[in-house]
């Protein structure tokens, strides 16, 4: 195809081009724009590292700057991943440390991050030999790391000479020589983001004040536990141009005394922050102080308190005075009576995410029922998003949900105890997702629970035509369900399933579809060994793992054998060479 453009005119205007999807299309138009497209692709989002090879993506991209990958499936988040299952990080530390040498960002999720003493194929450490790769390129960088342990070898050898971006989200950091962030230069002043908030271990408060002081550019700073409210106050006084604030615990010490001057000392330093628009932490919170805090909540548009230690009175009195909030995070302590308080308070919120404080019901019981979810669907015109842990729910709230909010693009129900029904009728929840469903016509994301038959999933299938990811647990009756959302899900990426009566006749007959799919996790169903082989074979562009931590070299087993857990994903870089011993990649010999 010839244009009528020069090349750098199709270059700039691709330049305007953001989603990844809309990237690929222009790509798959001509050889001419893919090539244009290739060269001049800045962002990367790889949503599984194993469906392609590091080698391939940096030959196609070559001028990335921003790359974001993932490893892990979802469930790994809900413990249903095997410990050492896979998602090294080595390979592609190794490929981009090698082809990218102007790489500014890096996010990544579900990442087993090498410590200093892996070693990577160019025979350099691992992670430490990537930094020491781009330490001498000076260009600047966001470092996010995984949420796994780390090596405090490996924060040391970040080059900070203009680093932005420090974002250990949810990681431990194995402290062996004492307060690593004393390491930082003085000469390090062009932070933006220090997030250390999920950390275990106690930081150097002098080391961080330093820091937060010589950073005039600093806007997200996110302490962890181990910052006292004296220190915080201290920390904000001397960075007021913060946008995102994470407080640590917020609690004072044991022998504080002066209450009073430390009241005041804590809210002038809020009164100061004139800029913020994010608050989080509390988790180990002082109800006495928080009214310090009132003074910035106007001005709040996220506000996360899903580690806070408040109850429902206090979350209530903070939230209410949050008019312009878009985003909420907090725990199912709120209640009924809170979130009822938030839909009359927060008409702008658009995302809301409610976790379960107790889980496992060893506590008392926490009075979050359906009733807090209709109010804050009937109270929120732009709510969009929803993620909702509860242990009681009625088809006619659902109904409600979906008339209320008919512009939900993501719907997350959770109730917590398996196979519950509506509560006042016994009956299955099957009328309350299908009007989700039905109403809901943007709906990309949606996550079921509860009592559940295989009627339900024929009008997801029917009906679900841009979900992108749905997640189901404890649910259906047969095969057709699984059926119904294979042959039914056209704009379906990803499915997670676990203990359903999913088998092996649904599965083969929609192979095809899962090649349109990133990925397929399945555990404790009825799929059996010799289907995941005929699979295999029918759809030799897949990947289908069989993870069975009970096998021994010894057993073997049967093509009736139902598999422990099946991830099926798309690939176009073959079988991984990081299985360990209870990860099989179909076909085969085994159980043979």
């Amino acid at each position: 195809m010839d244009s009528a453009f020069p090349e750098e005119v199709l270059e700039h205007v691709f330049s305007f081009v953001g989603p990844h999807a809309d990237r690929n299309a222009i790509s798959a138009v001509c050889r001419l724009w893919r090539r244009i497209e290739r060269q001049s692709r800045r962002r990367i989002f790889v949503g599984n590292i194993y469906a392609v090879s590091p080698t391939i993506a940096t030959r196609r991209f070559p001028a990335a700057r921003a790359v974001e990958l993932k490893g892990k499936p979802h469930f790994a988040d809900f413990n249903l991943v095997p410990y050492g299952w896979g998602g090294g990080a080595g390979a592609w530390i190794s490929a981009m440390a090698e082809a990218w040498p102007w790489l500014e960002e890096i996010n990544s999720r579900g990442w087993s991050s090498p410590t200093s003493h892996s070693r990577s194929s160019r025979g350099r450490s691992g992670i430490l030999g990537f930094w020491s790769s781009l330490r001498a390129r000076g260009s600047q960088r966001t470092v996010s790391l995984p949420s796994r342990p780390i090596a405090e070898d490996v924060l040391l050898s970040v080059p900070v000479l203009n680093l932005r971006e420090l974002d250990l989200r949810e990681n431990e950091v194995e402290d062996r020589t004492g307060h690593w962030l004393n390491h930082f230069p003085e000469s390090c002043t062009s932070l933006v983001t220090l997030n250390i908030a999920h950390l275990v271990s106690e930081v150097s408060f002098s080391a961080i004040e330093r820091l937060v002081g010589r950073c005039p550019n600093l806007r997200t700073l996110r302490l962890n536990h181990s910052v006292t409210l004296d220190r915080l106050a201290s920390l904000l006084c001397k960075a007021p141009q913060l946008s995102d604030i994470g407080t640590g615990g917020f609690s004072a010490l044991p022998a504080e005394e002066v209450r009073q001057e430390l009241y005041t000392k804590l809210e002038s330093a809020f009164m100061g922050c004139k800029c913020l628009r994010s608050l989080s932490g509390f988790g180990d919170a002082s109800p006495v102080y928080l009214s310090a805090v009132y003074s910035v909540c106007p001005g709040l548009t996220t506000l996360n308190l899903s580690y806070a230690s408040l109850q429902s009175p206090d979350l209530v009195k903070m939230i209410s005075r949050c008019p312009n909030l878009q985003q909420l995070w907090v725990m199912d302590c709120i209640e009924d009576e809170g979130l009822e308080a938030v839909a009359e308070s927060c008409r702008s919120l658009k995302e809301l995410r409610v976790f379960p404080s107790d889980p496992y019901g060893q506590g008392p019981p926490v009075a979050l029922t359906e009733r807090g979810l209709v109010a804050i669907s009937a109270g929120c015109p732009s709510l969009h998003s929803i993620l909702y842990f509860c242990r009681q729910m009625t088809n006619v709230a659902l109904q409600s949900v979906a008339q209320s909010r008919p512009n939900l693009t993501c719907f997350r129900l959770c109730i917590i105890d398996p196979l519950t029904p509506d509560y006042l009728t016994g009956q299955p929840l099957d009328m309350g997702f299908s009007a989700v469903v039905e109403s809901c016509q943007g709906l990309r994301r949606l996550s079921l629970s509860g009592l559940l038959t295989d009627r339900v999933f024929e009008r997801i299938g029917t009906l679900g035509h841009r979900l992108e990811m749905l997640s189901v647990a404890f649910a259906g009756d047969s095969d057709a369900g699984l059926h119904y959302i294979l042959s039914g899900c056209r704009s379906l990426r990803k499915l997670e399933i676990r203990d359903c009566p999913f088998g092996d006749t649904a599965l083969l007959a929609n192979a095809g579809k899962l090649e349109t799919m990133r990925s397929l996790w399945m555990s404790s169903c009825h799929v059996t060994l010799g289907a995941c082989r005929a699979l295999a074979e029918k759809m030799p562009q897949l990947n289908v793992e069989v993870i069975d931590e009970g096998w021994k070299p010894s057993l073997k087993r049967p093509d009736d054998w139902f598999v422990e857990k099946l991830y099926v994903y798309r690939t176009v870089a073959g079988p991984r060479q990081d299985m360990p011993s209870y990860v099989y990649t179909l076909p085969s010999q085994l159980g043979s």
